[in-house]
């Protein structure tokens, strides 16, 4: 196997760990956990996480079996566009129904602000293809506050790995990566006060 061969494996493998399905979930259910959180909610949680990312994986190899997409990573405009539409109602809908359904107001902000995000990539489009990977995995960074700084840096230091990732497999271009990671930091920016207000709220 060849250097370059090698060093592209790794990519894909940093990737796949950096995606945004793996990445948010981990993000809001480990400081729950490890605050001794109701198990039978971060159970339900998790359930939920997983249907949405088998949900969505299986809808995208689906698209690239019909012809649609080149690739499950969607990166064609129009690909992209469709992948979005339907990240953008499914986070939605969870968002509400977590909302509804659960005791706290975390995951239902989370959430709501991750629909944002898709939202603003939606958005800028026509101006560049916005890395949700770099966006997710910033915006886990600033979730992950309650655990301490090390968690953020760690996350933060493996965001550059994804951005390196991204770049290496011509995912995306430099701008791309900037338009993330300013989206991503505007959500983790908005979250915590906005958490605060809701809590104080009767």
């Amino acid at each position: 196997m060849s250097a370059s061969s090698a060093t592209d494996r790794f990519a894909r493998a940093v990737s796949i760990l950096g995606h945004p399905l793996l990445v948010l979930p981990v993000a809001l259910l480990l400081p729950a956990a490890l605050r001794g959180g109701d198990p039978r909610t971060l159970q339900a949680a998790f359930a939920g996480f997983a249907l949405f990312a088998a949900f969505v994986l299986g809808w995208s190899r689906w698209q690239v079996r019909r012809g649609r997409w080149a690739h499950v990573d969607a990166s064609q405009v129009s690909e992209r566009r469709s992948l979005n539409r339907t990240l953008l109602v499914l986070i939605g809908l969870g968002a509400l129904l977590a909302w509804r359904a659960l005791p706290t107001p975390d995951p239902a902000l989370a959430l709501a602000l991750s629909a944002g995000i898709v939202a603003v990539a939606m958005l800028t489009v026509r101006w560049c293809k916005l890395s949700l990977h770099i966006a997710f995995a910033v915006y886990a960074a600033g979730l992950l506050w309650p655990l301490g700084w090390a968690a953020v840096v760690a996350c933060c230091v493996f965001a550059v790995g994804i951005a390196w990732s991204r770049l290496r497999l011509s995912r995306h271009r430099p701008r791309d990566l900037v338009a993330g990671t300013a989206v991503g930091l505007l959500a983790a920016m908005v979250y915590w006060p906005t958490l605060h207000a809701l809590r104080a709220s009767p």
